[in-house]
């Protein structure tokens, strides 16, 4: 049995350091690579699209949204760099200053990231480290 051990730097950063004892050089590769965050981001925003306290902070048309935070998820956990290439550092706090986000709109943001990323079944240690980061990434951002 193999053991996987998973080292993602707290903080929101454009990129982890992830180690896999496996065959991926990164978290990226290790769940399926585009296609996994694509369908992340998707469930993600179905939760979005109906919540009464995050659906308001979003624009009417969401498909921009879904891109930029796929192509953030990405980076940030191995893959390519497009979403740095296109739209420089995340800044992730700056980017969301605009928006009052307390402790509702983050327990609501978490729970639809949750239902996303159990919707993939990941193994240990794999959904935990998304979960971490999720976590600290939420909390981090609170303005309120």
């Amino acid at each position: 049995m193999t053991t996987h051990e998973v080292t993602v730097h707290s903080g929101p950063q454009p990129q982890p350091s992830s180690t896999l004892d496996s065959e991926a050089n990164s978290l990226f590769e290790a769940v399926g690579g585009a296609p996994t965050f694509e369908r992340i981001v998707e469930r993600f925003y179905e939760g979005v699209a109906t919540d009464p306290v995050l659906r308001p902070m979003y624009p009417a048309d969401l498909t921009a949204g879904k891109r930029h935070l796929a192509l953030f998820l990405m980076q940030y956990f191995g893959g390519p760099t497009t979403y740095s290439q296109e739209r420089g550092h995340p800044r992730l706090r700056m980017r969301h200053v605009p928006f009052t986000i307390g402790q509702a709109e983050r327990d609501a943001w978490m729970q639809h990231m949750t239902t996303a990323v159990d919707a993939e079944n990941f193994p240990e240690p794999v959904h935990s480290a998304f979960m971490e980061y999720f976590n600290r990434a939420a909390t981090f951002l609170i303005n309120q």
